[in-house]
């Protein structure tokens, strides 16, 4: 990551980092990320079990299988290598579309790293740039979506008469990051009561079922949510 950070500062240094993957690999040698170097020395718990192939996330995704690769190297997902995970998809179809609208895939994961662990990213934070015809916005910071330590727009505030929904889509994701996964779960359920429609909700319900170990029901809400949104 601190090579990451450092090529940022320089004109070329994404396209130099390519060139030494490139070269590294071609000399045969296996390249780790650094979360599955601390997974494979036992100081990190590898992520839940998963069954997505690589060709399978690039064919569900669209995103190339270069830039799967590189996003792979540099952390940008749960998982560093296959078998991916259904969030691993999710992540890379958002990351696809920001790719397509022009960030480079250095650009995505410096601005992912800042943005907290990936495990951390919620769907509400990484829709809201498609939803505001900027594909280019990946995780919300006091208001406004960034990209890359460029401020790109302010959400303003919620219109009337969405306060009630907004509030209760705020007390559940106050639960979630406070570990309680079982109150968040029935918090975004309310949410979903009232907006059935709410793909965001049905996600980080899933996120959290999944947390409280309730898998069966969490992967029902996920595929909630791909219904609701093909675009996640």
């Amino acid at each position: 990551r601190a090579l990451l950070a450092k090529a940022g500062l320089t004109k070329n240094g994404d396209a130099e980092i390519e060139r030494r993957v490139v070269a590294e690999r071609a000399a045969g040698r296996m390249l780790l990320s650094e979360n599955g170097f601390l997974r494979l020395l036992g100081l990190m718990k590898a992520p839940e079990a998963s069954s997505l192939s690589r060709q399978s996330l690039i064919d569900q995704s669209r995103l190339s299988g270069a830039d799967l690769d590189r996003l792979s190297l540099f952390d940008a997902f749960e998982h560093d290598g296959e078998p991916y995970s259904f969030r691993d998809l999710i992540l890379a179809r958002k990351y696809a579309g920001l790719i397509a609208g022009g960030a480079t895939w250095g650009a995505i994961t410096r601005s992912v790293h800042r943005s907290g662990p990936v495990a951390s990213l919620t769907a509400k934070s990484l829709n809201v740039g498609s939803q505001h015809g900027r594909a280019d916005a990946i995780y919300l910071e006091g208001g406004q979506s960034e990209l890359d330590g460029q401020l790109l727009f302010d959400l303003g505030a919620a219109t009337q008469g969405d306060d009630t929904l907004e509030d209760l889509f705020t007390e559940a994701e106050a639960a979630e990051e406070g570990g309680d996964h079982d109150g968040a779960a029935a918090l975004y359920q309310r949410c979903l009561a009232i907006d059935p429609t709410d793909a965001i909700a049905a996600f980080n319900r899933a996120n959290c079922l999944r947390g409280s170990g309730r898998a069966a029901e969490a992967a029902h809400d996920y595929a909630r949510a791909i219904k609701l949104d093909p675009a996640f």
